[in-house]
């Protein structure tokens, strides 16, 4: 019986707990904070859904072009919700600062398109891309290299075959630099003069002896002095080379003044820029104030490679991991 009487006080005191007024009323307000943090969390979410469309951009196809030949695509931007979520939620407001995008391919590649020479990047790409030939001007690449070092630029070096040949040990400093290397033709000839074959054999050459020394494979060739032809391009191609010209001529084979070098390149510079250089004099002395200055207009520099590639330049903080 004793028994019996604990278990039924038991009862009675725990029927007492549950059902008294005090702990109705903290259970209703566990139940709407949970309700209150949830719909703000829902709030927050929904915003940042209705909002995406106005961040995103749609990707833009690689085209061809009446005056440059053809032009590279361009990636688009996507909002990931969930990872912009993530990085709102402690403040519990929208902030498109703390957006997070992935980017969005285009559907048409500068690979889908006949080959053609190209000129240019991107128009709305905000890089440009120093082409550097060399078949001569040894005594000014040291300095050269220093200053691009001194600056974090890589630079696309084109190298004739035969001053590769001549000179492993300076094409390999090039290479171990961390610059692109291209490929220049063996002999620096007018590439629109020759046949089929004598084509072929400059630029096979070339990536022979280039690879031999640097251990590179090259993606792109630049035709001596611009010269080129259909069938140029077309060969090229064939040995998975892009052709690849310019937008901007620093002309510094004429030894302009540090002055006219810099006014000429900066009076011309835009987004997508490929610059034409030399390892000359009038280079190396303006090409650190050169840098200077395009970065100064916002413009990141790369290599060929970078500068023609569909990747956006989007702020890391805004990029999905």
């Amino acid at each position: 019986m004793r028994k019996l009487a604990l278990v039924f006080v038991m009862l009675i005191a725990a029927w007492t707990m549950v059902n008294n007024p005090f702990s109705h009323t903290y259970v209703a307000g566990l139940k709407t904070g949970t309700m209150a943090v949830s719909g703000h969390e829902d709030s927050l979410m929904a915003e940042i859904e209705m909002k995406a469309e106005e961040y995103e951009v749609e990707p833009s196809d690689a085209r061809k072009d009446p005056v440059w030949k053809v032009i590279p695509g361009y990636n688009g931007l996507k909002v990931d919700v969930k990872k912009s979520y993530e990085k709102m939620k402690k403040d519990g407001k929208f902030n498109p600062d703390k957006l997070v995008f992935e980017q969005v391919p285009p559907e048409i590649h500068l690979r889908d398109l006949p080959p053609q020479a190209v000129y240019k990047g991107h128009p709305e790409k905000p890089m440009v891309s120093f082409i550097i030939n060399v078949a001569w001007g040894n005594e000014y690449l040291t300095g050269m290299l220093a200053t691009l070092k001194k600056h974090n630029v890589t630079a696309s070096f084109f190298l004739e075959g035969r001053w590769v040949k001549n000179n492993p040990g300076l094409a390999k400093m090039i290479a171990d630099a961390g610059h692109e290397i291209g490929n220049h033709s063996f002999t620096h000839p007018d590439m629109k003069q020759l046949s089929g074959a004598k084509i072929n054999e400059e630029i096979r050459k070339t990536n022979e002896v280039i690879e031999a020394v640097t251990g590179v494979q090259t993606k792109w060739f630049a035709p001596p002095s611009g010269s080129y032809k259909d069938e140029v391009v077309q060969i090229a191609a064939a040995h998975q080379l892009g052709t690849v010209m310019w937008s901007v001529d620093t002309i510094d084979w004429q030894k302009p003044s540090q002055e006219k070098l810099i006014s000429r390149v900066m009076g011309k510079v835009h987004n997508g820029a490929l610059i034409l250089m030399h390892p000359t004099e009038s280079t190396a002395s303006s090409l650190d104030q050169l840098i200077t200055q395009i970065k100064a207009k916002g413009l990141q520099i790369g290599t060929v490679s970078e500068m023609l590639s569909e990747k956006r330049i989007v702020p890391a903080k805004n990029m999905k991991e």
